[in-house]
């Protein structure tokens, strides 16, 4: 049994592997087999109080560390985490389905992003200001607890984890328990890093238990969620009594405003693909499709090639395909969303029901376009988490804003087209991050959204101080 093997079934505290208190074997299946592909130990409250404990002790020392001390630890986790890129991506391809060349490229590769650019804006953080008669510092909050998803786990991870570190906050990871097996990865990599023993700790387990332990453990000061907006209410309720901070990143329906004289051809394929990579699994996908009435059948056409042409396959195997979905209860419900939509009386362009014709078994979804969607429909409110795309028709721009708007969450949108005509309309929509022909954010841009996307911010400068502390010192010299 290889060293990561042993440690899925443990925990890493106090700069130990350590078995859990209590904890109980849960077996992590493959989307794409629907057999075990790996055994994880789910953790206790009592594991938790063990994490807290040590990282407590961790926070007297780390807090003091200076710049260039968080700067070097940080730099020797990069060259640690390159070496273990291809056992990342395999393990990822195996637990949440992520083909192992898209694992190994675009996930593992988002997590080196977020140490990359945290590094870059704690090169020249200010820790202090001027403001008049205030002297403002900078300082760490303390212990974090993180709970992260399973759908880009390590950008998730590095999102968190890096600006804790640099900003000198010590931790608690709980990753989710569909996908745990890059989190062992990580951790042996920040322990080969030589993070010192409690600044980072690890423990599985699931949201009732080990999450609900950290959002309402009375030790830690602050808890970051990225997930679903209803368990992010959770989260939230079960911080408040202890008021600690609550960073969330959760869901997003996200619109694709497609301008009317938009050249179609040039604009929508890096767009629309935005619906289809990751099989659709990403909180920012523009799944609303936004075209003016006029240009619907044309943006059809488009649309349709995209996803006819989009291959469905083993993720174990090197290639463009796209994988399965995570798991069975995510497969039913985007079977559920696709059947809900033909009911509603949404036109089925490609795709639909059941499984692709190349596959037996597996959680894997047709790639899937629906034109003739209005905003009444469920398919039109709900967040699918699969490569299902909902072209929607309007008439006039502010009519297309107003439907872009038309959703409980904030999280990005989309503007396809002329970009000195999109920066007109990007002011409009209601969204922590817009993006002009393309669906995703800059590197460094600062992640998360509005009303029930969340709230706080990843990524970064604005990333770093999320993870701090202010204050004012008055009454002292300038």
């Amino acid at each position: 049994m290889s060293d990561t093997e042993t440690h899925l079934k443990q925990q890493y505290i106090g700069g130990q592997w350590v078995d859990s208190k209590g904890g109980k074997l849960h077996d992590v299946v493959n989307p794409a087999t629907e057999e075990a592909a790996s055994t994880v130990v789910l953790g206790t409250a009592a594991d938790v109080d063990a994490a807290v404990a040590a990282a407590r002790e961790a926070f007297k020392s780390w807090s003091q560390t200076t710049r260039e001390e968080r700067l070097a630890l940080m730099g020797r986790i990069v060259e640690e985490y390159k070496k273990r890129g291809p056992d990342l991506a395999r393990s990822m391809a195996a637990e949440m389905g992520a083909p192992v060349s898209f694992a190994g490229t675009a996930q593992v590769g988002a997590g080196i992003g977020g140490f990359l650019g945290t590094i870059e804006a704690l090169k020249t953080f200010e820790f202090s200001e001027q403001h008049g008669a205030n002297k403002v510092v900078y300082e760490p909050i303390g212990v974090v607890g993180m709970i992260t998803p399973w759908n880009w786990p390590l950008n998730q991870i590095a999102l968190k984890v890096a600006p804790a570190l640099a900003a000198g906050n010590t931790m608690i990871l709980k990753p989710s328990e569909e996908c745990p097996g890059n989190a062992v990865i990580f951790a042996e990599i920040l322990d080969a890093a030589g993070v010192p023993p409690g600044v980072f700790n690890l423990v599985q387990g699931d949201g009732p238990t080990v999450g609900n332990a950290i959002s309402s453990h009375p030790g830690i000061e602050m808890v970051s969620f990225t997930g679903s907006t209803r368990a992010g209410i959770l989260v939230a309720k079960a911080a408040a009594d202890t008021v600690k901070r609550v960073h969330q990143e959760l869901g997003g329906k996200s619109p694709n405003l497609v301008l009317p004289d938009a050249d179609l051809g040039a604009v929508l394929p890096p767009t629309v693909q935005g619906v289809l990579v990751n099989t659709g699994q990403s909180c920012i996908a523009p799944t609303r499709i936004l075209v003016h009435k006029d240009r619907k059948e044309e943006a059809v056409g488009v649309i349709k090639a995209m996803f006819d042409g989009t291959q469905v396959g083993d993720p174990s195997q090197e290639g463009g395909h796209i994988g399965p979905v995570v798991n069975k209860a995510q497969f039913d419900k985007i079977q559920g969303l696709i059947q809900s939509a033909i009911d509603e009386g949404a036109t089925l362009e490609t795709g639909g029901t059941g499984l692709p014709s190349n596959v037996n078994r597996g959680y894997f979804i047709k790639p899937t376009v629906f034109s003739g969607v209005t905003p009444d429909m469920r398919i039109a409110k709900e967040e699918v988490f699969g490569p299902v795309a909902t072209i929607m028709e309007y008439s006039n721009l502010d009519e297309a804003v107003e439907i872009a708007n038309d959703t409980e969450y904030g999280l990005s949108a989309v503007v396809s087209g002329d970009p000195a005509k999109a920066a007109e309309v990007a002011p409009k929509l209601r969204a922590g991050m817009v993006a002009v022909n393309n669906w995703g954010p800059a590197p460094g841009a600062p992640f998360g959204g509005y009303k029930q996307s969340g709230n706080g911010r990843e990524g970064g400068l604005f990333g770093l101080k999320d993870f701090m502390e202010m204050k004012a010192i008055s009454g002292i010299p300038a």
